[in-house]
Formats: C-alpha cells, sequence, structure tokens
C-alpha cells in the first residue's frame, strides 16, 4: 500500500510521534491507521522502559487554581533543555490542570487519570518520552484549599513553586508571602510549628556553647533564650525580614494588614534527588546514535 503524506500527518497528529517514526510504523503496518497507532504506543513503552532508570533532576514545577483551591505538580526530565520544550510544557500544563480536576496528591492516582481522548496521563508520559528522548516523570504534587480566604501562588522561573494560604488580606499579600518563601525557603510557619523535638535540639546545642563561655548560670540563661529567639526568627516565615522591606518582619505585615498563615508549600525541582556527574560531549554522541 502507497504511504501517503496525508495519512503520515494524520498519524503525527493522533499520536504525537516524529515524521519519521509514524512513515516507518505505517509502512511496517501497511498503511493500517489504527495498528500504526498501537505499534507507536508499543514503541513508546519500551522507551520509556529503557530510559526509566536514567537520573531525571531537571524538570518544571506547575501551578494551577480555581475556587479556593490551587496545586503545585513537579514533572521532571533529564535535560534542562527538554524542561523548555513546548511539547514538555504542554504536558506539564495538563497534568496541573488534572491534579486541580482530580483532588489527588497521589502520584500513581494521578498518572491513571485521563489526559485527553481517552488516553491517561501515564500513556501520555510514555508517548512524550518516545518523542524528547529523556526519562520524564510525574514526582510530585501538592494540593491546598482555604475556606473563605485567598491562595497566593508564584513560580520562579519555573523551578520553584509556592503556594500560602491566608485567613485575611488579599491576593497581592498571599502572592507577596509566596515571593517570599520562594526566595528565603523558611522551613516553618511560626514557632508553634517547629517540632519539639527540634526545638529541645536547638536548645542543648545552644547551652553547650553557653556554658564554654564560664559565665554565671542565670547570664548563661539568659543567653541561650537570646541565641534561641534570633534562631526562631531564622527559621520561622513570620519572624524573617519581609524580602521586599527589610525594615518589617512577615508577621508584622501579616498583622497589619489582619491576615493569617494558614497554609504554606514550596516545591523546588529536584531537591533531594542525587545528580550523576555527566559529560556532555558523549550524551550528545549517544542520542546521535539513538541510545
Amino acid at each position: 500500500m502507497s504511504i501517503t503524506a496525508s495519512l503520515v500527518k494524520e498519524l503525527r497528529e493522533r499520536t504525537g510521534a516524529g515524521m519519521m517514526e509514524c512513515k516507518k510504523a505505517l509502512v511496517e503496518t501497511d498503511g493500517d491507521l489504527d495498528a500504526a497507532i498501537e505499534h507507536l504506543r508499543k514503541s513508546g513503552l519500551a522507551k520509556a522502559d529503557k530510559k526509566a532508570g536514567r537520573v531525571a533532576a531537571e524538570g518544571a514545577v506547575i501551578d494551577a487554581g480555581a475556587d479556593g483551591k490551587a496545586v503545585l505538580v513537579e514533572i521532571n526530565c533529564e535535560t534542562d533543555f527538554v524542561a523548555k520544550d513546548d511539547n514538555f510544557l504542554g504536558f506539564a500544563n495538563r497534568v496541573a490542570e488534572i491534579a486541580l480536576e482530580t483532588g489527588t496528591e497521589d502520584v500513581k492516582a494521578l498518572g491513571e487519570a485521563e489526559f485527553a481522548d481517552g488516553e491517561t496521563v501515564e500513556a501520555r508520559r510514555q508517548q512524550l518520552v518516545a518523542k524528547l528522548g529523556e526519562n520524564i516523570q510525574l514526582r510530585r504534587t501538592a494540593q491546598m484549599g482555604v475556606d473563605g480566604g485567598v491562595i497566593g501562588r508564584y513560580i520562579h522561573g519555573g523551578r520553584i513553586g509556592v503556594l500560602v494560604g491566608l485567613q485575611g488580606g488579599d491576593e497581592e499579600l498571599a502572592r507577596d508571602i509566596a515571593m517570599h518563601v520562594a526566595a528565603l525557603n523558611p522551613p516553618y510557619v511560626d514557632e508553634d510549628d517547629v517540632p519539639a523535638e527540634v526545638l529541645e535540639r536547638e536548645k542543648n546545642i545552644l547551652k553547650a556553647q553557653a556554658e564554654e563561655s564560664g559565665k554565671p548560670a542565670d547570664i548563661i540563661e539568659k543567653m541561650i533564650t537570646g541565641r534561641l529567639r534570633k534562631h526562631l526568627a531564622e527559621i520561622t516565615l513570620v519572624g524573617q525580614p519581609f524580602v521586599k522591606d527589610s525594615d518589617q518582619t512577615v508577621g508584622k505585615l501579616l498583622k497589619s494588614a489582619g491576615a493569617k498563615v494558614v497554609g504554606m508549600v514550596r516545591l523546588e525541582v529536584g531537591e533531594g534527588i542525587e545528580k550523576e556527574e555527566s559529560d556532555f560531549a558523549a550524551e550528545v554522541m549517544q542520542q546521535a546514535r539513538g541510545n
């Protein structure tokens, strides 16, 4: 059977595969479009499985929000080049929309959700792996809902995403606080948010340091109290100087607006993933050989 350009074009539109891959699939299936689609899907799964063991520490954090709810999704790939690809970003944005619609924080469940035209997110991920030639993974997602309040959403450079929920205040304030969290990454909202064991460990460290000074017990106690207060200001959102106005703390800013932080989430691309040292030239040669 003659493989026409229009048939190749239709297969490309339905699968997103490359032109040569589509032509080859049609040749191998004697021009049967449905069989060619199945062939490409199987090929995509095989390529996805082959690349699944490779480190994917680049990628993007995408946000979505509506009706008092918001979501962050981190999707990883191997290189910054692919992280900026329109196909990758289109996939990532659609996955964020689906995460918001389903309300799930379970990556496996998100993979099983419908992407479009009866296909799952996982099926589209496999197709994207085949098309872009890199390991692509849905790593994690975080949800936030605030009844009667506002959610600030902020994405920095596509690599850091933050959600901040406020009771009181407005969207502009919430976004400013989210921007602050992106910049300074406070691990806790306030002193009440700091786990007791973390607080106790810091007290013991400060006590040991103060006792080495040889000063009287009452002076040592004051030293410990002062240093602990300073440490808490450094590790809590409300204690830090506001990134856009260092003359006031975030806590004072919130108080002046009659607002309170009720939720905070920050995701950064690749955090916690051990990156492999790689030879860029060797990678290029490997991809050129189609491996």
